[in-house]
Parts: structure tokens; C-alpha cells; sequence
């Protein structure tokens, strides 16, 4: 055994002669645990010493592998900004806030709240012609300033709520970009807007958009009473397919708007369902409520039914109507559309469901091509016979009533 003070003043030559055997081992995982804390190896050579025994130096030289690959962390994948949210940001600084909290950066909901009004004004479209292009403008610009009222009030409501939802607490009230008064001024402002559009149309139609200031209101504070605040947004989400029939003809037809109404609940019920799936978790433990939780694993199941309610009373206001061809082969697209949605849905994956969710303005831009089209080819005027609401107030009354002498 030779120590290293003998090795020190002992000729290479005598060293190679007595030393019988080198052993080398391989030290990769130790070296690297080393080197992470002090990395004492020549780099250039790439030759690292290690004492085996305390009697032997053994020499590892590996040039064609390095000691230390370095770990590359990968970094989360980043968003390109789509057009809206590129404009937002192109926009002075002390703007932007305020058009965050209206969303204009994210304008699905723009999408999601004026389909509904584009159903009606076809359906009302005489037969042969194309819809009013006045009218949907002014549908258009309605439902860009009220959806953007509508999440101005729901962002004052959630507050406090916001700051303990992941992917909330940026917005510009929690954030404390945005003060509230600053944001009930700007509300104030979104309602006149919104008042001065309503104004455009006759009187029934301003009367009849003026009731849906209440469920307008009132929506965000549902979750916390209900599992249900999907279906009271439905109810407001969806009050364009009353009025856009109103706006045209005067007044309603409820044999038609009506379940063109309850196509549009089912449809919300459908695509805020898949939305509120990105937040249950927080949602829980906040105790907020919502038909994600309610559904739970069932809500394929819950969606389908959803879906075959829209598609089936979307298809008796196309019988109603006369619709012709086009417009049904629509409602195979659409349906198709929604069955491959609900079918390839991921309730625990937020992307997933951001994803179908988004997809539904696809949905709604089928049905009006549909009809645009379809009326367009239609060669006689079909008017549904119109339901008197009071006979049916009154039949319904007379049924409780009897059940109740029972």
C-alpha cells in the first residue's frame, strides 16, 4: 500500500510498475450531489479526483460526457394575445382597467349574450329576405355595453369573493386597480350607453328590456344561495330572444319566443356549467355554489339532456316558422357540434374546459346561419298561431285549484 506522501516523491514509472490494479467506478450521481455544493473539478479537462480505499488515486476522465448536464426548468407555455386582448393593451394606461372590467379583452361573452338576439330577429325576418342589418347593429353595440355592465356589477358583488379564486383575483376591483366608486361611476355610464341603445327600439321592446334589469342585478348573488345561478343567468343571458322578436314585429310571439327561450337556457346551462368547472375546487372551499358541484361526475350526463332540450326546441321554432332546409341541416351541424363537445369534455382539466367553453360561440354563429339562410330561401310567410297568455294563466290556475278541492 503506498500512501500519498509515498506516491508524491515515487517516480511515475515505479508507481506504474507496483500499483496492480486501478479500479474505476463510476461516481456520476456523487459528483453531481457534490458539485452541487462546491464544484471543485477541472472544467476544462473535465477530470474530477476522488480518493477509493485512502490508499489509491484514481483518475476518471470521461471527455465525451460532461460531469454536470445542466437541468433545464421548463417554463409554463405562454399565450399569444388574440386581437381583443391586443387592443386592450395598445390603449393608454389609465384606460385599460376599465375596459378589463367590461372584458372587452375577452369578448365571448359579447358572442354568448348576442346569438340569441340574432336568432329572434331571423325568426322574425319576413320570408325570402335578409335580417335587418340596423337592427342587428343595434343588437350588436347592446349587447357589447350591457354584457360589459353586467360583469361590472357582478365584479363589485364578488369582491372579496374574487381574492380567493385562482383565476380571479387579477381582476381590476380585487386587484385594486379599479376603486369602487370609481367602478360605480363607470357603471353609470355603461347603463346610460345601454339606455340610449334600448331607446332605438319601439316601446314594447324598451319596456320589456327594461324587466331584465332585475335578473341583471340580482345574478351574481345567486351562487351564493343556490346550485343553480347558471340557470338565473340563463334567464337573463337569454332575454334577446324575446326581444329581438319584439323589436321587429311589435310585440311577442310567444307560441315561437318561448322555446326559443328555453333553447337559450339550455344552452347557457350547458356552456357556464362547463365554465364553473374551472373554479369548483375554489368554489368549494369558499362555499360558493354553482351546477359544476351539483352535477358533479354526472354532468355529461346533465349536458346531454341540456342539449337535446336546445336542439329539440330549436327545431319546433323551425317547424313553427317554415323553416327550410338549411336551417335544419344547421341543427345537425350544431348538435353534432355539442355531442362531440360533452362527449370529449375533462370536468378536472380548467384548460380543457376553458377550451369548450369558448367553442360554444361556434354554436351560436350555426344556428344563425342557419336561419339567416333558411329564412332567406323560404318562399312563403309562415306566421305560428299566438298563445293568449292569459288563457293559459288562467287553465294552469284552474288545474291547481281543482287539485287543491281534491
Amino acid at each position: 500500500m503506498f500512501s500519498l506522501a509515498t506516491m508524491s516523491r515515487s517516480p511515475l514509472t515505479t508507481l506504474s510498475c507496483m500499483v496492480r490494479r486501478v479500479e474505476v467506478t463510476s461516481l456520476a450521481n456523487k459528483e453531481v450531489r457534490l458539485l452541487g455544493r462546491t464544484d471543485t473539478s477541472d472544467k476544462t479537462s473535465n477530470r474530477t479526483l476522488a480518493l477509493s480505499r485512502a490508499s489509491h488515486v484514481i483518475i476518471k476522465h470521461s471527455p465525451l460526457r460532461p460531469l454536470l448536464t445542466p437541468t433545464l426548468i421548463p417554463l409554463p407555455p405562454t399565450r399569444p394575445l388574440k386581437l381583443a386582448a391586443s387592443l386592450v393593451s395598445s390603449l393608454p394606461s389609465p384606460v385599460q382597467p376599465f375596459l378589463r372590467l367590461a372584458r372587452l379583452d375577452k369578448p365571448i361573452g359579447t358572442w354568448l349574450l348576442f346569438w340569441p338576439c340574432g336568432w329572434s330577429l331571423c325568426l322574425a325576418t319576413p320570408a325570402g329576405q335578409l335580417p335587418d342589418l340596423h337592427m342587428l347593429a343595434v343588437f350588436g353595440a347592446g349587447a357589447l355595453v350591457m354584457r360589459g355592465a353586467g360583469c361590472t356589477i357582478n365584479d363589485m358583488w364578488d369582491k372579496n369573493i374574487d381574492k380567493e379564486v385562482e383565476r380571479t383575483r387579477d381582476r381590476p376591483i380585487t386587484s385594486g386597480q379599479v376603486t369602487m366608486f370609481d367602478a360605480l361611476v363607470f357603471l353609470g355610464g355603461q347603463l346610460g350607453v345601454g339606455l340610449l341603445i334600448l331607446l332605438q327600439l319601439n316601446w314594447y321592446s324598451v319596456l320589456l328590456g327594461a324587466a331584465s334589469m332585475g335578473l341583471v342585478v340580482t345574478y351574481p348573488v345567486m351562487k351564493r344561495f343556490t346550485y343553480y345561478p347558471q340557470f338565473v343567468l340563463g334567464l337573463a343571458f337569454n332575454w334577446g330572444a324575446l326581444l329581438g322578436w319584439s323589436a321587429i314585429s311589435g310585440s311577442c310571439n310567444w307560441s315561437t319566443v318561448l322555446p326559443l327561450y328555453v333553447a337559450g337556457i339550455s344552452w347557457t346551462m350547458i356552456y357556464d356549467t362547463i365554465y364553473a368547472h374551472q373554479d369548483k375546487y375554489d368554489d368549494v372551499i369558499i362555499g360558493m355554489k354553482s351546477t359544476a358541484i351539483k352535477f358533479g361526475d354526472q354532468t355529461p350526463v346533465c349536458l346531454s339532456c341540456f342539449a337535446t332540450t336546445m336542439v329539440s326546441c330549436l327545431a319546433y321554432c323551425g317547424w313553427a316558422t317554415g323553416q327550410t332546409w338549411p336551417y335544419y341541416g344547421a341543427l345537425l351541424g350544431v348538435g353534432g357540434h355539442l355531442a362531440h363537445q360533452i362527449r370529449t369534455l375533462d370536468i378536472n382539466d380548467r384548460d380543457d374546459c376553458a377550451k369548450k367553453f369558448i367553442s360554444n360561440r361556434w354554436v351560436g354563429l350555426g344556428v344563425f346561419l342557419g336561419l339567416l339562410s333558411g329564412t332567406f330561401l323560404k318562399e312563403n310567410e309562415q306566421v305560428p298561431e299566438q298563445i293568449d297568455l292569459q288563457e293559459v294563466v288562467e287553465g294552469v290556475a284552474r288545474v291547481v285549484i281543482s287539485d287543491g278541492l281534491r
